[in-house]
């Protein structure tokens, strides 16, 4: 089997149902060549009989990479993730963050030497995620305005770059700026550049140990 060219590492910690509709979304991805390694900060079996449906059942290459709880040790769990992934370009994410689309192709589209990538999310009340479907992922109308504000969302400046394209989406990029900070929920960096920081430290700034990587 080729080797992917992107590891998407997803952090969880007993949310089966959240991350049940995370993998969905990495099922309807335009770029294909990547794997998935679940950093599991000691769930129970139930995220581990998700992680196993979706192993068997779908196309997703999928390591599920666990250790006992022993409370919050994300860092830990990552780090480990960064070992068994498989490719040179590392995203970073959580389970529960439905990715759009072309989510793991813009990053690897804007990968660029010596530089990390750092992305934002929007958050949805509970009563509009536990909505969603597969069926609204397959077709991306969970990321369409008109849809969330039927559902009864708030109208807020952010809605604008959930899903805008072309002119609209340059004129947000460049004036409305993603801080460079090292976001757990979205971003992205070379796995050589991460090792030579010697990964991820607990109880440190991300951002600020990376700094010497530059940002975008």
């Amino acid at each position: 089997m080729k080797s992917p060219t992107v590891s998407v590492i997803i952090s969880t910690y007993n949310q089966p149902k959240w991350l049940s509709k995370t993998l969905l979304g990495y099922q309807y991805q335009t770029f294909d060549s990547f794997e998935i390694v679940i950093a599991d900060d000691g769930s129970d079996e139930r995220t581990k009989t998700v992680i196993e449906q979706f192993q068997t059942q779908t196309a997703l290459r999928i390591i599920h990479v666990w250790h006992e709880d022993q409370g919050f040790q994300k860092t830990t769990i990552l780090n480990k993730a960064i070992l068994a992934s498989n490719s040179d370009y590392l995203i970073f994410t959580d389970g529960d963050c439905i990715p759009r689309n072309d989510f793991v192709a813009v990053h690897y589209q804007k990968r660029a030497p010596n530089a990390f990538l750092s992305g934002g999310y929007f958050k949805l009340p509970k009563t509009i995620s536990d909505l969603i479907t597969e069926s609204d992922i397959e077709a991306q109308a969970c990321f369409d305005p008109k849809w969330l504000l039927y559902l009864g969302l708030k109208k807020t400046f952010k809605l604008n770059k959930l899903c805008s394209k072309g002119r609209k989406e340059l004129l947000l990029n460049k004036y409305t700026v993603t801080k460079a900070t090292w976001n757990g929920m979205n971003s992205s960096a070379w796995k050589q550049d991460i090792m030579a920081v010697n990964g991820l430290i607990p109880e440190c700034n991300m951002g600020e140990r990376i700094a010497n990587l530059g940002n975008v």
